[in-house]
């Protein structure tokens, strides 16, 4: 089965502009064209879009997927050089994990901050020196 380049942009939620500029830079070299230049996507071509999908979003630079791409087409020659871009993909991604992993905990520690305000009815419950909070409690 073959898909129009509007039904994958629907099925990957992603505009039509934006498979024309991966197509424009190279990222697509596997898709078909009729004899009118109509891309006709195959199920593997929408495998292989999600891929790119997920390297977009660790932050890969396109000139990256693109050197990504040329050793898929390259075939077991490159298959080290596939292995180790994913290694390093994984490394950046956990450290973006643990970067948010930290933006949560002050996220969580200012919901606490203003929770315990807005049942004081004011700011100034956090402006009490600590012992006379234990005093006063």
């Amino acid at each position: 089965m073959t898909y129009s380049i509007g039904e994958v942009a629907k099925k990957l939620d992603l505009t039509v502009y934006t498979l024309r500029y991966y197509d424009k830079e190279g990222l697509m070299p596997f898709v078909e064209r009729t004899t009118s230049g109509t891309r006709l996507f195959k199920d593997s071509d929408i495998d292989f879009l999600k891929i790119i999908q997920c390297l977009k979003l660790t932050g890969m630079p396109i000139k990256d997927i693109k050197d990504f791409i040329e050793w898929c087409s390259e075939g077991d020659s490159s298959l080290k050089q596939r292995y180790d871009m994913f290694t390093e993909r994984k490394a950046i991604v956990e450290a973006q994990m643990e970067e948010l992993r930290r933006t949560i905990e002050v996220i969580e520690h200012k919901r606490s901050y203003y929770e315990t305000a807005l049942e004081a009815g004011t700011e100034e419950i956090h402006k009490i020196k600590p012992m006379e909070n234990a005093i006063t409690n």
